[in-house]
């Protein structure tokens, strides 16, 4: 490759940048911390510390040493549900995933000693390449052709994430797996009512809905990802329409694949959705080439054999899930426990995603 060509694909990388006030870290205590593991073997001086975009659930920081780059992860600061953000097991689903998943990146080091940092945290290796937010990096055009490889690149990694036989991989430990639809309507059903502020959406005839319209059963046991989007993924610079790493682990664990799939349908605003959804757009998936959420649901359907009649419930449950997560989050911000302003209008979101909820009850005949 030729020096202009190499410079034109590092400008492509995802860029991390200041660290946001009240997020900084104490750069001497994680130096000395790494430095008395493998992981910081080799390394010298203290690292350039920066920080990732989005971070609306656990923090995302780059470590850079003169000699590599390294990936650092921690809870958020403020409140947290008890049950959540859990960095140990994360790194540890991680390590258990990567012997038959490739895709994962490798845990390098695990701190549970809360004097480094207040926090359990881990450190892991850096996949270098593209991460697809709201939209693809500048300088990056893809044909729809070339964007229509994207679109099934991505879906693959999930197919072939949901391919996996737990019981065959040893990954039995991952979770309970039997009565995971249950749980998660329970679950978020909870979670939402706990965190729901004066000026919340009301969201009971949706969880009313659901709790009387969840299947029998799981339509499969598997690895569940449970946050699987394009900004979870990361691309190869010099092929962009290849996946090469995923990313996010915190929530996986086992259970109906379905549900998985409603969880990342969720994100997948499309060219012909309204105003308001366009706006909140936070992956391409609006771009000439992409899948529709119909699309996408034929495509994996086909390839894993696992379908619905109505993926009403699946698709309902993931925008309820999505709404809990925002509303939890400015619940946060509405109680001063975290600063950033981006947060703010979260309110609004929960309220807008309700209508969605409600307009897919109401539609006739099946939903996707």
């Amino acid at each position: 490759m030729s020096d202009a060509s190499q410079k034109t694909s590092d400008a492509l990388l995802d860029k991390a940048g200041r660290v946001r006030e009240g997020e900084e870290l104490d750069v001497a205590r994680i130096d000395a911390f790494l430095k008395g593991t493998a992981a910081g073997a080799g390394l010298s001086g203290e690292p350039l510390v920066r920080q990732f975009a989005g971070g609306a659930s656990n923090l995302t920081y780059l470590l850079s040493y003169p000699e590599r780059d390294l990936i650092l992860r921690r809870p958020p600061f403020g409140h947290k549900a008890r049950s959540a953000h859990d960095m140990l097991r994360e790194a540890r689903v991680m390590q258990a995933l990567r012997p038959v998943y490739p895709y994962v990146p490798e845990v390098l080091a695990i701190c549970d000693d809360h004097e480094v940092m207040g926090c359990d945290f881990f450190v892991m290796e850096r996949i270098c390449g593209i991460i697809p937010r709201q939209d693809l990096p500048a300088g990056l055009s893809l044909s729809p052709d070339e964007t229509r490889r994207l679109c099934l690149s991505v879906v693959d990694r999930l197919i072939e994430l949901h391919s996996i036989d737990p019981s065959a991989s040893g990954l039995e430990s991952l979770g309970r797996g039997e009565g995971y639809v249950r749980r998660q309507i329970e679950g978020w059903s909870d979670r939402y009512r706990k965190v729901r502020t004066p000026d919340s959406a009301d969201f009971e005839t949706v969880m009313q809905w659901l709790a009387a319209n969840m299947p029998a059963g799981e339509t499969a046991i598997r690895v569940v990802h449970n946050d699987f989007r394009f900004d979870n993924v990361v691309l190869d610079q010099h092929e962009p329409s290849k996946v090469i790493g995923v990313l996010d682990w915190e929530m996986a664990t086992l259970g109906d694949p379905l549900m998985d799939l409603g969880n990342s349908l969720a994100y997948w605003v499309q060219a012909d959705d309204d105003p308001t959804f366009l706006a909140l757009r936070r992956q391409p998936t609006h771009l000439p080439g992409m899948l529709t959420r119909a699309e996408v649901i034929a495509y994996y359907s086909e390839r894993t054999g696992l379908r619905a009649q109505d993926m009403r419930f699946y698709l309902v449950y993931g925008l309820f899930r999505l709404a809990v997560i925002v509303q939890q989050i400015y619940y946060r911000y509405a109680q001063g426990q975290t600063k950033n302003e981006q947060f703010a209008g979260f309110g609004k979101v929960a309220r807008y995603l309700e209508k969605r909820c409600l307009a897919a009850l109401a539609a006739d005949g099946p939903v996707g």
